[in-house]
């Protein structure tokens, strides 16, 4: 079984990088039934990657048992750890999904976004193919927002600096040229500048900021991972989950866990 289930979900994978026009699934919403009650999300017609290998997962029962294994209260909670089952035998693999980041879908309470590796050894800022948090957040007032636009800032000088740098490797080691890694770093670092000149500073939304003053959120997430849907019902239970007692790892206590991800379309 852990084979015929790893097979469909790379045939899932690869379906959806081709093309994903031939799965409009428009409105689609998943029922996901815990151990502390039942949360109903929306999936974004705008993130169609996404969207589709969140379905294909659920349909095929990969959420089911799965932990909420990473929890962090006024922040997030994180599930789909593949190696957190009852039945881990099923599948342990993950793999990725090209970045769907859309500047209209952000990180406002409720929101469901992929998890992913950092931009240090993920400068493409692919997601997890399986791991996903809803957002719990907290509600930010002028002064929390200024300064988390300069985090945003400085995690997006970050992110250009690894990917020229990246990008400089990779031509030295194509074209065999005798450059050290010194150098190397040099010009990432104008490479990175330039790019920020080139973008301009970064100016949060209005939409945005005053969704953050009102319902809150972890804005300083935005650009950075991908937001592929909502919470349309049950954000208590998210608050129950996120209020739970955790372990030096963020992990709870008690063990709660994903009991079925039903797909409502």
């Amino acid at each position: 079984m852990r084979t015929s289930l790893r097979m469909l979900l790379i045939l899932a994978v690869v379906s959806l990088i081709s093309g994903c026009s031939s799965g409009n699934k428009r409105g689609v919403r998943a029922e996901i039934k815990t151990t502390r009650g039942d949360i109903v999300i929306s999936l974004s017609d705008l993130t169609p990657m996404h969207r589709d290998n969140f379905i294909t997962l659920a349909e095929n029962g990969f959420y089911d048992g799965v932990s909420f294994h990473r929890v962090i209260k006024e922040f997030m909670i994180q599930t789909g750890d593949g190696s957190t089952r009852l039945d881990s035998s099923l599948i342990k693999d993950d793999y990725t999904i090209p970045a769907e980041i859309n500047d209209s879908l952000f990180h406002k309470r409720g929101a469901v976004a992929a998890a992913r590796m950092g931009d240090d050894v993920n400068p493409a800022r692919n997601s997890s193919g399986t791991q996903f948090y809803i957002v719990q957040g907290k509600v930010y007032d002028d002064e929390m927002l200024a300064s988390t636009v300069q985090r945003i800032e400085y995690n997006r000088r970050q992110y250009l600096y690894n990917k020229a740098l990246q990008d400089l490797r990779d031509e030295a080691r194509i074209s065999s040229t005798a450059i050290t890694e010194d150098v190397i770093q040099q010009n990432a670092i104008i490479k990175a500048y330039e790019a920020m000149e080139e973008e301009g500073p970064f100016v949060m939304p209005e939409v945005r900021s005053t969704a953050y003053k009102t319902v809150g959120g972890t804005p300083f997430l935005d650009g950075a991972y991908t937001v592929f849907g909502e919470v349309l019902e049950g954000m208590e239970v998210v608050d129950e989950i996120a209020a739970v007692t955790t372990d030096m790892t963020d992990k709870p206590v008690e063990d709660i866990r994903i009991l079925k991800v039903k797909i409502i379309k």
